[in-house]
């Protein structure tokens, strides 16, 4: 979520240019059905109206068209004027805008911006070129995604959504009810709460004394009310300093590791299908 508000930044700089070029160079970055030419089709001549951002998701809302011209172009339909893309950036994808990227580097990523890791590139009309640099090829673009299936934003929800999503139950359009689940894995969940990954999770769950493993339905309202405020005030400080791989906990997420507020020794577990590292001296 953090790397992907810089990304949102980032891309406001395309915001009102006019569409002149789409280049899809690597066709696997495409979700579903989608072929470049509907890419292409859909979005030259058009310009971008908004970047948002949405947890761990960037969409970007387009100008409308005639109604002759959608068809002509094969547009999709979309919930405002014209279609929404979205971009879902996996471990190690990025936006780069004329050369320059959002951030220096990823954890899990080259520290270099290489050109045959480009998937797609979109051209505007002040020679502006925004990119989706992907060493990894886990990036995935779409359009009009159902934003519905997303959880409440982890950088503004509010406390009692928080508790909702912890302990509450789905619509079953949007997953299956997991009664018992352990925290973080609630927590990453992008159903219940979007933005959250794993080295976050831990983060917040180290400062809020909280231990990954608790069913997510035993916390107390004051516990609640604990983890949100550290939840709000980590992603607002890790924000600041430059992403998620910069918290307190990162460095001694190793065999041996110990807990920077203690000095106990570091467990290593899965939970939620991630490797989590956690204290036991403090999280409960």
């Amino acid at each position: 979520m953090l790397e992907v508000e810089y990304y949102r930044r980032l891309a406001s700089e395309v915001v009102g240019l006019t569409i002149t070029g789409v280049s899809v160079d690597d066709p696997h970055a495409l979700a579903g059905p989608l072929r470049p030419s509907d890419l292409i089709r859909a979005l030259e001549g058009r310009s971008f109206t908004t970047a948002r951002r949405t947890g761990k998701v960037l969409f970007f809302d387009s100008s409308g068209d005639s109604a002759t011209n959608e068809r002509e172009r094969g547009a999709p339909a979309s919930r405002g004027s014209g279609p929404t893309l979205a971009m879902r950036f996996g471990m190690t994808g990025s936006v780069i805008v004329d050369g320059h990227p959002a951030l220096d580097r990823l954890l899990y990523a080259p520290a270099h911006v290489d050109p045959k890791w480009i998937v797609l590139s979109i051209e505007f009309d002040d020679t502006f070129t925004l990119a989706l640099h992907d060493p990894r090829r886990m990036a995935r673009v779409a359009f009009n995604l159902d934003e519905e299936r997303l959880g409440p934003d982890a950088a503004t929800v509010s406390a009692a959504a928080l508790r909702s999503a912890l302990t509450g139950r789905l619509p079953p359009r949007r997953g299956p009810a997991t009664s018992g689940a352990a925290l973080k894995a609630r927590m990453l969940d992008q159903s219940r709460l979007a933005g959250i990954g794993n080295l976050l999770a831990d983060e917040i769950l180290w400062r809020a004394s909280l231990a990954p493993d608790r069913p997510a339905g035993s916390l107390a309202d004051h516990e609640i009310r604990r983890l949100h405020r550290h939840l709000r005030a980590t992603v607002a400080e890790l924000l600041e300093r430059g992403g998620s791989h910069t918290g307190n906990l990162m460095g001694e997420r190793r065999r041996g590791g110990r807990c920077p507020l203690d000095g106990t020794e570091l467990l290593r577990s899965t939970v939620g299908g991630r490797t989590t590292w956690w204290c036991p001296g403090h999280q409960h």
